[in-house]
């Protein structure tokens, strides 16, 4: 895989409240405040081609005559770690992490990140240029400065203190200075800091990378591709918003599907869909409490009409916000300069009736897991009911379905397929609690809707379940069938469907959500998470060597710092899409844990 291509070859850091992405060469290029959903204060990346060294809008630190750059994170945690060496023997390395540790019997993950600069050898001289823009890149911020801080003023209102060690005089001017001692850069809110800027730094970091350290020793990792996992892990914790338990579908807007093609979405926000899946994948791995998180998000967000469960929309913003008006604004040129550059996503205005069954999916775990006490389950029952009842109505109806198509709308299978779950795993729940009356109301249901399924969606022609009842083309999203147990697995309409997925939408080693012709005509770059569910499926069909070969290529297609975007481009192995992709980083951890050879097995 072409490494040298990949203009997303970015780290990301965060602690929960805020994140950010930084370059190979060391440089903040995207960084929103005062959280995940904000203004973005370094906004470079959405601001032409990266090669143009383009410091509006960017935090770099750059050692003067650098010849070579080497980026990793600490491990096991979420603090990157960049080294830049010139060709006299002068190095150094930059630490860049958000604060995030226990304190005062509370977590404390305050909207900051510290970049901690360190000499190795020689006389290195560094230039510190801090160049923070507001409203969406349209002016620079305002300054102010003291004896050791600079105010940036942004918008609206807000500001970003940065405190420091080094020469302020040096950094407001851009000019470079020798470093002969270690340097911290503390970046937060409009307070000072209770001790010297090193002393804080210093502490700051060992606190939080024992915090992660601490975190992830307590992941039931799989014995094979424990590292992949890690980082997966570490990257979907990076993108839940604590405050609320939310869980956003990636920290970026705007990158692109594919170049030129418009697809262009503002992915900073609540998928109900992507959340569900992704805190499965993280509650594999035994860390609970991103679930209870989510749950908790779902909770109010259902408690939120008189403790009925509303027609739900399929996105919401990381504070329940249900109105997420979209726009496109002028002021960024784009990433690598392909425009639009969009705010908000009118998805919200959609019907996807897929999100019943991922609301029960989710929320009928609070009866199962004996862990979770912070919750009655006999409470849920009359909300997981409406759930289920909503997808009762709801089953078999069009709407824009899982790819969110904004001109279209058709009884999608996947749809139906969640209407379904809703109703099976409600009969699960009641079968659990031992109430059998109940249970056989929704299991008589969930059977009603999966012989319809069967009838409806499937397609002599094809030998496969299609993308809608009726319908004649294909979709990957119908693999979903093998993870959430619509057949068993070696049942012949299975068997064929992924026959007939695997050579029509799977391509160099990668699969396409579909290939027909949608509101932008027809896709571009291959779905990863599509492959993913690929991978899982070849598995659960016994195809076990093909699915690890598919895996591998997978894995192979991350950044070097194991990262995944969205979508990549198939014959070149570049990624594309918002970055990092929490789809495509819980489907490593999905496919590593069916893959894996046991523990006890492998020692």
């Amino acid at each position: 895989m072409a490494q040298n291509l990949q203009c997303l070859d970015l780290g990301l850091i965060g602690n929960g409240h805020v994140s950010a992405l930084v370059d190979p060469d060391g440089a903040i290029v995207w960084y929103c405040t005062p959280r995940l959903d904000g203004d973005p204060i370094f906004c470079s990346l959405l601001d032409g081609d990266p090669a143009e060294r383009r410091l509006e809008g960017s935090f770099a630190i750059e050692l003067e005559g650098c010849v070579d750059t080497h980026q990793s994170y600490l491990e096991n945690t979420a603090i990157l770690r960049t080294v830049q060496r010139d060709a006299q023997g002068g190095a150094l390395e930059i630490l860049d992490f958000c604060p995030r540790f226990r304190q005062g019997g509370r977590s404390f993950h305050p909207s900051a990140f510290v970049r901690l600069i360190r000499p190795l050898g020689g006389d290195p001289r560094v230039r510190i240029r801090v160049r923070p823009r507001r409203d969406w890149g349209a002016a620079p911020c305002e300054t102010t400065h003291g004896s050791n801080h600079i105010r940036y003023v942004g918008s609206p209102g807000g500001v970003l203190r940065l405190t420091t060690n080094a020469p302020i005089t040096s950094i407001l001017e851009g000019r470079p200075f020798i470093l002969n001692r270690p340097v911290a850069l503390v970046a937060g809110e409009d307070r000072q800091l209770a001790e010297a800027p090193l002393t804080v730094a210093q502490d700051f970091l060992r606190r939080t990378r024992g915090w992660w350290q601490d975190w992830t020793r307590t992941l039931a990792v799989p014995f094979e591709w424990q590292d992949e996992v890690i980082r997966a892990a570490i990257t979907l914790k990076l993108s839940c918003f604590e405050d609320t338990g939310a869980i956003i579908a990636a920290p970026t807007t705007s990158i692109p599907e594919a170049a030129d093609s418009s697809r262009n979405w503002d992915y900073r926000f609540c998928w109900l869909r992507d959340s569900v899946f992704v805190v499965r994948a993280l509650n594999r791995l035994g860390a609970t409490s991103t679930m209870e998180g989510l749950l908790s998000y779902l909770n109010n967000l259902i408690a939120g009409v008189g403790g009925e469960v509303p027609e739900l929309q399929p996105v919401y913003g990381i504070n329940w916000e249900a109105d997420l008006v979209e726009r496109e604004i002028d002021t960024l040129r784009g990433f690598r300069g392909i425009g639009p550059v969009r705010v908000g996503n009118d998805a919200y205005r959609q019907v996807q009736h897929d999100v019943y069954g991922g609301v029960v999916l989710a929320l009928s775990q609070l009866v199962y897991d004996r862990r979770i006490l912070s919750v009655d389950p006999e409470a849920l029952l009359p909300r997981l009911e409406e759930a289920g009842r909503l997808a009762r109505r709801f089953f078999g109806a069009p709407d824009a379905g899982i790819w969110e198509f904004r001109g279209s709308a058709r009884p999608h299978t996947h749809s139906s397929l969640m209407c379904w779950v809703a109703c099976d795993r409600l009969a699960r729940v009641y079968r659990h609690l031992g109430r059998a009356a109940d249970a056989e109301r929704w299991g008589t249901e969930a059977v009603r809707m999966r012989d319809t399924l069967v009838d409806e969606a499937w397609s002599d022609e094809l030998q496969s379940f299609t993308a809608s009842f009726g319908g004649d083309t294909l979709d990957a999203s119908v693999l979903l069938m093998f993870e959430l147990g619509f057949l068993p697995p070696d049942h012949p309409k299975m068997l064929a469907t992924l026959d007939a997925v695997e050579a029509e939408l799977l391509r160099d080693g990668f699969v396409y959500r579909y290939t027909e012709e949608d509101d932008f005509g027809a896709p571009d770059n291959a779905f990863l998470v599509c492959t993913f569910w690929f991978v899982d499926a070849l598995a659960m069909a016994g195809r076990v060597e093909d699915a690890r070969r598919i895996f591998e290529r997978l894995l192979s297609a991350r950044t070097r710092l194991g990262l995944m975007a969205e979508h990549i481009d198939p014959a070149t192995g570049e990624l594309w899409g918002n970055f990092p992709q929490t789809y495509s980083m819980a489907g490593i951890i999905n496919c590593a844990l069916r893959l894996s050879r046991s523990w006890e097995g492998a020692v």
